[in-house]
């Protein structure tokens, strides 16, 4: 049975995803702004937010919200909850008519992930989680593939514009585990990649430079479908809290490949750049 947070979660990131399905046949004519350099967010971005933040601000008023377009609320009342929200993870490829995206929400308790929830709604696709039990796409539980190495192994990875400084060591990687790898997929949202891991899509993922509301959906989501999630030296990832909005770097797997994965790129010295 569906836990009740995740019911709610479920209804806005619907609402939401309704929201990005209704604006992709204008996406000339969307208001878009940068924020940094090659960073953009458009109209569609802060009303699919606006429309996950009215479930919320309804049912669960005391709780915090830290998302990506509208910034943070701190928790009222005592509260040790918030949500962590992207509400379209994948604004380039929206804004190219490429239909890879999705909305991603957490629910965080003391800055750990509770309650997950990734919604692709091109292809209709809910991945959910909640902590001790388990990831489900749609109504079918996943599991992370059982792959014993990174020999023939599916890998993705992401290039975002702000860790552009350091892409010299990350193609070094790149090139490392290319020597046994299958291939190295570069999909455009760090979310849907992390929910691919999790449902044994893809063996393993690595990244540097995701926020918290990138990733605090899909770490819960790995590690309830029994994979492992790190950052790059090995420790485990920081609270998804105001504290903590920097980007950071994060590999996620099954858990064989992850180490695999990890002593390669601690090998090329991609960690020490952190």
């Amino acid at each position: 049975m569906q836990k009740p947070a995740i019911t709610l979660m479920v209804k806005a990131a619907r609402a939401a995803g309704n929201v990005l399905l209704h604006h992709m046949n204008r996406l000339d004519s969307l208001k878009v702004e940068q924020k940094a350099r090659l960073d953009y967010a458009s109209e569609v971005d802060r009303k699919a937010e606006q429309e996950i933040i009215k479930e919320f601000r309804y049912a669960t008023p005391d709780y915090g919200i830290i998302a990506e377009e509208s910034g943070i609320t701190a928790p009222r009342r005592g509260s040790k909850f918030s949500y962590v929200i992207d509400p379209l993870d994948g604004t380039s490829n929206y804004l190219h008519g490429i239909g890879h995206f999705c909305v991603s929400i957490a629910l965080c308790e003391d800055g750990e992930p509770v309650h997950g929830l990734i919604f692709d709604p091109i292809r209709n696709e809910l991945f959910t989680a909640s902590k001790g039990s388990g990831a489900m796409l749609n109504d079918k539980r996943i599991r992370v593939s059982d792959r014993k190495s990174l020999d023939g192994a599916m890998i993705i990875t992401g290039f975002p514009p702000r860790e552009r400084d350091r892409v010299g060591p990350h193609l070094r990687t790149v090139e490392n585990v290319l020597e046994v790898a299958e291939d190295i997929r570069r999909t455009g949202s760090a979310a849907l990649d992390l929910a691919y891991v999790a449902a044994g899509r893809a063996d393993a993922y690595f990244e540097a430079g995701v926020k918290p509301w990138d990733i605090a959906a899909g770490i819960l989501m790995v590690r309830e479908a029994g994979g492992k999630v790190s950052d790059f030296k090995g420790n485990k990832t920081a609270p998804m809290s105001a504290e903590h909005l920097d980007g950071r770097p994060l590999l996620a797997g099954n858990i064989k490949c992850a180490d695999a994965l990890l002593a390669r790129i601690q090998a090329t010295g991609y960690d020490r750049e952190f």
